[in-house]
């Protein structure tokens, strides 16, 4: 007999018929929670309370229960009432409200939700007439997938249903013919001229070139060719020898007799369509050297700098291969400094190392009193962006000469530049966030009132919103940057729904179940991050340099404290100085761990002990760190390095830590993805990094690393001494991780793999937002308003930086 299918009860169903049936522990358990008073529980409260009430056996452990606080992500607590967000699977919310008074359960909408999380700031939250953000009617009747483990796999479901719709009636395929007429350089045509004017036109020149193709040798070079396709009405593009050409053509053909998406997705790979790419990345210091490590300039520099390499590269052969003569271009633009002194921040144009034909230009921020020329924080670039861009457009045309066939932004800053670029060219967008501020920096949102005079964050949210909904496409580097994990809100689905009072609210604000996203991890620079195993690569002149800087009793400007015990392994962690990366933490939990302590040594790598610190963040966690190296006596056991900037160094100072049988640690609360994750476990560093974000997904827990949580401090010290006195008992165990990180990133992080993907993204998501509405024009339309009339006032009333006199970086 069939099974019966039934109905998925909601949260609210279950939970009422709970209390028809166990109103006493429904009572027991919520009251618990309104005696918090009022206020906002965040998950590990929700938990904690709610499994102190099992175990102590007052409430009988109902699976109801289990079910609703384990997926609960906040509970907003005004008495009699509890508000819960419930997130049954990542990017899926629904939201319950209980009277514990009156024993009732009602389930609420978004905005009723919201309206009622405002009550904890804002006493009068019924006016009807708040803005709300809501972008779900542009995209309802789009397709996306439905499962959540899809997520992140966007252009895979993309192909999927829109060639089905595209191949569906074979005799209205002008679309694609008319993609590859429009195909062009600098008015040369290529892949289709005009003497094919159909479909059918098209198919019998192809079999024709196709015949030809195999009538002569697999490796003459196209142009012993090129006049006979002429007359076929086929140009160049199609590959540089006979054997390519024939391969890309069989693939049109496949296409056109028994179409299939990945075969699609292949024939659109080798099409001509990228050669000029603009790179997005105005904050910090951006430079090739002597940079990192100053105040927003970190892990994102690097990033970009290894993409551009690779993707050169991958831009180059993929030219070579498609037959053409044309020499690519990529332009990174970021602010000029015409004050940071020691660096060539104050150059306008820099050569990219290890590339023929990149480039980094740089273009001042700028008001009506003239060049700003000092740094100033990211968190502060808001009024200059508009004008900037604007600049920035100029700057491009002198430049390349055309217009780019690629934005890409990187960070809020750089996103919202490309953005409004994007939409003045009409050129595919690409957005990188690296790090979305509102999951660091928890509530932010609720109180953005208090938050906003240092860091302004309500012209940043703006700005990410309306970035991610006008892009063509997301990268991301993990799939918990788009949507966390079971237990954890991603990045990108914490902007589903917020709302910042007195200003706007958000019920739809991105859908992470959206195809524009895609998982494209990024890896680290194997010419300078390779196994300590590869003996005859090692920088062995390099040695007296970092054993100075480990070990040597000075305190100078370089370092600081000493390590009395050379003979112990080190734990070792690298990161910008701020809040979020959490290095201050690290120091605590290893000053209070007796037992790591006598195990091994610890050295950190942040901030500058050469210059007094103008970020204001770090400050504080400059006081902190001396606060806690003072409070547990650490001389002697801690090493403080100032930021290196030499890569090459670090980079055979990761493997000089492996020799010593130690181990990275990052500590942060969160990581959006991880790069010195990726470089230390190249290096074959055994790896301890944060569980919240990226880290969690390119670490296998015991496998190739370690996962800690920053949150609890004595747990991850514990989790280091376990792994380090099992070293002592079986050395070979250290070796058993070494060798499982550098097979981990070797399966799944490698630079190569990031710039055929990318490569291959722009090119899939090109072709549909040229013969489909993927353009969203309705969402488009909606973001020019929202810009115009809210985020411009919000950006002009950012205070302007003043500029005290010249110094240095």
């Amino acid at each position: 007999m069939a099974s019966k299918l039934t109905r998925i009860h909601s949260y609210r169903e279950r939970l009422g018929e709970t209390l028809s049936a166990h109103p006493n522990e429904l009572i027991a358990l919520f009251t618990r929670y309104v005696n918090k008073g009022k206020g906002m529980l965040e998950r590990h409260q929700i938990l904690a309370e709610f499994e102190a009430i099992t175990v102590s056996g007052e409430i009988q452990k109902l699976p109801v229960f289990d079910d609703v606080f384990r997926a609960a992500q906040e509970a907003i607590v005004l008495q009699p009432w509890v508000a819960l967000a419930i997130r049954p699977r990542p990017g899926v919310w629904e939201y319950i409200r209980v009277n514990v008074s009156e024993l009732a359960v009602e389930e609420l909408t978004v905005a009723e939700y919201l309206q009622f999380k405002e009550k904890l700031v804002e006493e009068n939250t019924e006016n009807p007439f708040v803005l709300e953000l809501d972008f779900e009617p542009f995209n309802a009747s789009f397709p996306k997938p439905s499962l959540s483990k899809s997520i992140g796999n966007g252009v895979q479901f993309l192909n999927r249903h829109l060639s089905s719709k595209l191949f569906q009636d074979k005799d209205n395929l002008f679309p694609l013919l008319n993609f590859l007429r429009a195909h062009n350089y600098n008015g040369i045509s290529m892949m289709v001229n005009d003497k094919i004017q159909s479909i059918g036109a098209l198919k019998s020149s192809l079999r024709k070139a196709e015949d030809y193709l195999l009538s002569i040798p697999e490796d003459t070079p196209y142009s012993e060719f090129d006049a006979k396709f002429q007359g076929l009405g086929l140009e160049k593009g199609w590959g540089d020898c006979a054997k390519r050409t024939l391969d890309n053509i069989h693939l049109l053909l496949d296409l056109f007799e028994a179409p299939a998406p990945d075969t699609l997705e292949k024939f659109l790979a080798t099409i001509p369509m990228m050669f000029n790419v603009v790179i997005m990345s105005p904050h910090g210091y951006f430079a090739q050297d002597k940079v990192l490590g100053y105040p927003d300039t970190g892990g994102q520099v690097v990033y970009i700098l290894d993409q551009v390499v690779a993707l050169e590269n991958e831009m180059l052969l993929r030219i070579k291969q498609q037959g053409l003569d044309i020499i690519p271009k990529i332009v990174i633009i970021t602010r000029l400094l015409p004050d940071a002194v020691g660096t060539t921040c104050g150059q306008r144009i820099e050569n990219v190392d290890g590339t023929k034909h990149s480039i980094i230009l740089r273009v001042p921020f700028r008001n009506e009193n003239g060049i700003l020329r000092k740094w100033i924080s990211r968190f502060d670039v808001w009024p200059y962006l508009e004008t900037y861009t604007e600049d920035v457009a100029k700057e491009i045309a002198l430049e390349m000469e055309a217009k780019p066939d690629l934005i890409i932004g990187n960070y809020s800053d750089g996103n919202l530049v490309a953005t409004l670029l994007a939409h003045k060219l009409g050129v595919t967008q690409c957005t990188i966030a690296h790090a979305l501020e509102k999951t660091k920096y928890p509530n932010s949102d609720l109180y953005w009132k208090k938050f906003d005079p240092q860091y302004h964050f309500s012209c940043q949210f703006t700005a990410d919103l309306i970035a991610m909904n006008h892009t063509d496409f997301i990268i991301t580097s993990t799939f918990q940057e788009i949507a966390g994990s079971k237990d954890t809100v991603g990045q990108y689905e914490s902007h589903i729904a917020f709302t910042m009072p007195g200003l706007y609210r958000v019920v739809h604000g991105i859908d992470v179940f959206d195809p524009k996203f895609n998982i494209v991890s990024p890896g680290a620079d194997m010419s300078v991050y390779y196994p300590y195993t590869e003996t005859e690569k090692r920088l062995t002149n390099l040695h007296p340099e970092i054993e100075e800087l480990l070990y040597s009793k000075e305190d100078n400007t370089e370092h600081k404290f000493y390590l009395a015990d050379r003979n112990k392994p080190i734990i070792f962690s690298m990161a910008r100085l701020d809040r979020v990366k959490n290095l201050t933490g690290l120091v605590e939990f290893y000053g209070k761990n007796a037992k790591l302590r006598e195990l091994v040594n610890l050295v950190v790598v942040c901030g500058d002990h050469g210059k007094e610190s103008k970020d204001r963040e770090e400050q504080a966690e400059l006081k902190k760190m001396y606060d806690h190296i003072e409070k547990y006596n650490l001389n002697g056991q801690i090493r403080w390095i100032s930021a290196q900037m030499n890569r090459v160094r670090n980079g055979e100072l990761y493997r000089y830590i492996c020799d010593t049988r130690g181990a990275f640690v990052q500590p942060a609360f969160y990581e959006a993805f991880g790069l010195t994750v990726v470089e230390s476990m190249t290096c074959g560093l055994p790896t301890f990094a944060t569980c919240n974000g990226g880290p969690a997904e390119i670490i296998v827990n015991g496998v190739s690393g370690f996962h800690i949580d920053p949150y609890k401090g004595d747990e991850a010290a514990d989790i280091l001494v376990n792994f380090f006195e099992k070293v002592k008992v079986d050395p070979s165990y250290w070796e058993k991780i070494s060798n499982g990180s550098i097979q981990r990133i070797y399966e799944k992080y490698t630079w190569k793999l990031y710039s055929e993907r990318l490569m291959t993204l722009t090119g899939v998501y090109g072709f549909w937002k040229y013969v489909s509405n993927l353009e969203r024009r309705e969402t488009r339309r909606y973001l020019e308003m929202f810009y115009a009339l809210k985020y411009r006032k919000m950006a002009e009333a950012v205070p302007l930086a003043v500029d005290a006199a010249p110094n240095g970086a």
